[in-house]
């Protein structure tokens, strides 16, 4: 049994945010993020700029965690890092500033998954927000992953339902991209849908089995709509700019919310949690806390800051790791697709 406090540095960089967090125990310290704003020049992450910007960005976001955090480097119990999946390039840089530091520290070194990590974000020990009890539902949506996971335990997750091709996210994404809206547009179409009808312009729901997605079909159907009525009228965007959001989020999130009823009523389990990126979507929030009175279920909807790519999620896994004494060696390698 550990009965002292356990100081955790974690390291986060599967895409195009460098972030470093301290945790004791499982409550957050810091939780440092430097995002990139040049990819906003090019409509999307680029891949080497990201791994180049996490390069100049590592070592002060580390040095402004423990900073904040109010702790030295030689007070650290264990390192963890995202070992992925995301963009190789920056996965690396973040796996090996964590093996280094780990080895010169000479303390454990713990590999975490970014998706397991966005789901179990929800058991940092903060103010106002409940815990999950297991087992619970998970669905994690961000721009590369819709999942939806069966949560067991800390570390016996099953996924039961995922997307067949594009992620919640990128179907908002590159709405946004049809739309004319700058990167990252997915936030944009949930700020004009607030103030639109969200049945002006109804788009058919893709028919996909059991508790998987796609989104796939949707970007297309929704491409050719504004090809269409642009050609009609140049104006069309601009004069329907609320009403198309509001239609486009509509339709995703009612795809959403079929799917988490679906597993509901095959798992017998209403206990609801969200996360990744889009779990910041006020829609979808809107939606959850209705339908937790609407069918008597709980929903989980996780702090704002820990649902966006950042290291306080990586930080409670290298947490729940080390108390179980499950620790990785310098060999282990960071990868871009990974095992669930």
């Amino acid at each position: 049994m550990i009965n002292k406090p356990i100081f955790t540095l974690a390291i986060e960089s599967s895409c195009d945010d460098t972030s470093a967090a301290v945790l004791k125990n499982d409550k957050v310290l810091s939780n440092i993020v430097a995002r990139q704003a040049i990819h906003e020049e090019y409509g999307g992450v680029v891949p080497e700029l990201a791994s180049r910007a996490h390069q100049q960005n590592i070592v002060p976001v580390v040095d402004v965690a423990l900073k904040k955090a109010g702790i030295s480097k030689n007070e650290l119990n264990c390192i963890a890092f995202t070992q992925g999946p995301g963009l190789m390039g920056s996965l690396l840089v973040g796996g090996s500033f964590a093996k280094s530091m780990s080895s010169a520290l000479n303390i454990p070194l713990i590999a975490v998954n970014h998706m397991k990590a966005h789901i179990l974000a929800h058991f940092i020990e903060e103010e106002g927000f409940d815990k999950p009890t297991f087992p619970f539902l998970a669905m994690t949506i961000s721009g590369g992953h819709t999942q939806i996971i069966k949560v067991n335990s800390f570390f016996d997750l099953e996924v039961i339902g995922e997307t067949t091709d594009d992620a919640v996210g990128e179907a908002y994404d590159k709405s946004a991209k049809i739309l004319g809206f700058p990167y990252p547009g997915g936030p944009l179409i949930d700020k004009f849908a607030q103030e639109g009808n969200p049945k002006a312009f109804p788009f058919t729901k893709p028919k996909v089995d059991g508790l998987n997605f796609s989104f796939s079909g949707l970007k297309t159907q929704i491409l050719y709509f504004i090809q269409k009525n642009v050609a009609l009228n140049p104006n069309f965007i601009e004069e329907n700019k609320a009403d198309i959001c509001a239609s486009i989020q509509y339709t995703i999130i009612n795809i959403l919310m079929e799917k988490i009823k679906m597993a509901v009523h095959q798992t017998g389990i209403n206990q609801i949690a969200i996360g990744g990126g889009v779990s910041a979507n006020s829609g979808i929030r809107k939606t959850l806390k209705e339908a937790e009175q609407k069918y008597g279920w709980k929903t989980y909807i996780p702090k704002f800051e820990y649902t966006t790519d950042n290291a306080a999620m990586i930080g409670i896994v290298g947490y729940y790791n080390f108390l179980e004494q499950n620790f990785s060696d310098a060999s282990i390698v960071s990868k871009a697709r990974i095992e669930f």
